[in-house]
């Protein structure tokens, strides 16, 4: 028998095709051993309800989707940046906040003085804000430490993370994020550290799934960005890239080169860098929360992005300095209202393609035969509802491997 049973459900399954949300009213779906052995019409099923699954749930008409997936995050840090927020609404810009000492510096020197306890017990308020809306899976960047000792222990605490919460959770080791204050003037030598000794002790401890970096002019420029990608490629990680989101650096190109499973914020990205995406298939991370954050008036190319048939996701960007957001029913208003993504693209955003850009698509993102059983149940009369709303959770109660989390 099977270990469960959703009957009375209308399913947005997210599988792309030819009706809108991959919609089925009036669905069944059948788990077993933490996997979906049925989705499809109630009709359709083999037997009675009550003889095929040992635990059958009444949705009661509740719209199921598969469970959120948040899946760009910098969620474990030390300190907060509220005083810098202010110091932003006075007039202070990014590039002056980090040339002045601050902005990622003054995390780096909180995430460095504190402890893996510390680090964990800062980070579960915001993981449970997210599972609290329904997300089964998240990935959490290192990036905030910029040495050996605090990189590691920052992928330890998200490995920790995993292992105290009902989710999902992917690493991805950002040494590349910022240059260090011991490195001023030495950012090739610092590039040396992180290929020749950070990512070989993060590989040999399986503390990172991929490996990321910032292309940008005020932290590595494209050819230390390619180094880095190198030596991922040699130790076998998948790379990621915080691509085109203050200028155009040719990032998103340069990381469609190495079949790169995301470019992220994209604010300036340009029809090449939109080609390279599409032909590497690698998906466009939209990240609405830095966007809103820094009062940026630069939307992302989203026709250009639909044109050229690159799939997009939506992520908090959850990180104390340009978004520290903890609601991706919130980012998907946003992706709606500021970047004119319709609710289908934003709820294939944080299913579907945010699945895809974690190398997750064979296992989660869609309700579909043979993938986890990771689901969220809402209390929505449609799914545009889920971005719709502002400052409203309608979750009703999310599954994940199988297991079922109560709001």
């Amino acid at each position: 028998m099977w270990d469960s049973l959703w009957i009375n459900a209308r399913l947005a399954t997210m599988v792309a095709g030819a009706t809108p949300y991959g919609a089925i009213e009036d669905g069944a779906l059948g788990i077993k051993d933490g996997v979906l052995v049925y989705c499809g019409a109630a009709a359709d099923l083999p037997d009675r309800p009550g003889s095929l699954a040992l635990g059958v749930h009444d949705a009661e008409g509740r719209w199921i989707t598969p469970g959120l997936v948040d899946c760009h995050t910098h969620a474990v840090y030390g300190g907060d940046r509220a005083a810098e927020f202010e110091m932003r609404l006075e007039g202070a810009t990014y590039e002056e906040l980090l040339k002045a000492g601050g902005g990622i510096l003054s995390t780096v020197r909180a995430t460095r003085e504190a402890s893996l306890d510390t680090l964990v017990a800062r980070a579960l308020p915001r993981i449970d804000a997210l599972i609290g809306e329904g997300v089964t899976t998240i990935e959490i960047k290192s990036g905030y430490g910029l040495d050996i000792a605090a990189e590691t222990t920052m992928l330890r605490a998200a490995r920790r993370i995993g292992e105290l919460c009902p989710v999902n959770i992917a690493t991805t080791f950002l040494g590349a994020h910022a240059l260090p204050p011991e490195f001023e003037g030495r950012a090739d030598a610092y590039i040396d550290l992180v290929c020749q000794e950070a990512m070989p002790a993060v590989a040999a401890e399986g503390l990172a799934d991929a490996v990321d970096a910032f292309c940008e002019h005020i932290a590595f420029d494209t050819d230390q960005t390619e180094r880095v990608f190198q030596k991922a490629q040699e130790l076998g990680l998948p790379v990621k890239l915080h691509a085109e989101q203050l200028s155009d650096m040719g990032g998103a190109a340069l990381a469609a080169r190495y079949n790169a499973l995301s470019c992220d914020h994209l604010e300036f990205l340009s029809e090449e860098g939109a080609s390279a995406m599409a032909k590497a298939g690698s998906v466009a991370v939209m990240l609405p929360g830095a966007f809103y954050f820094l009062r940026d008036t630069n939307v992302p190319p989203i026709d250009l992005l639909r044109r050229a048939g690159v799939p997009m996701a939506v992520s908090t960007d959850c990180n104390p300095g340009s978004s520290p957001a903890t609601s991706l029913l919130l980012m998907m208003n946003m992706a709606a209202t500021l970047f004119r993504m319709t609710p289908e693209e934003a709820l294939a955003g944080t299913t579907r393609e945010a699945a895809r850009a974690l190398g997750m698509a064979h296992q989660r993102g869609t309700l579909e035969v043979g993938k986890a059983a990771d689901l969220a149940v809402w209390n929505i009369e449609r799914p545009a509802e889920l971005s719709y709303r502002i400052g409203f959770n309608p979750l009703h109660c999310a599954v994940r491997d199988g297991d079922m989390t109560l709001r």
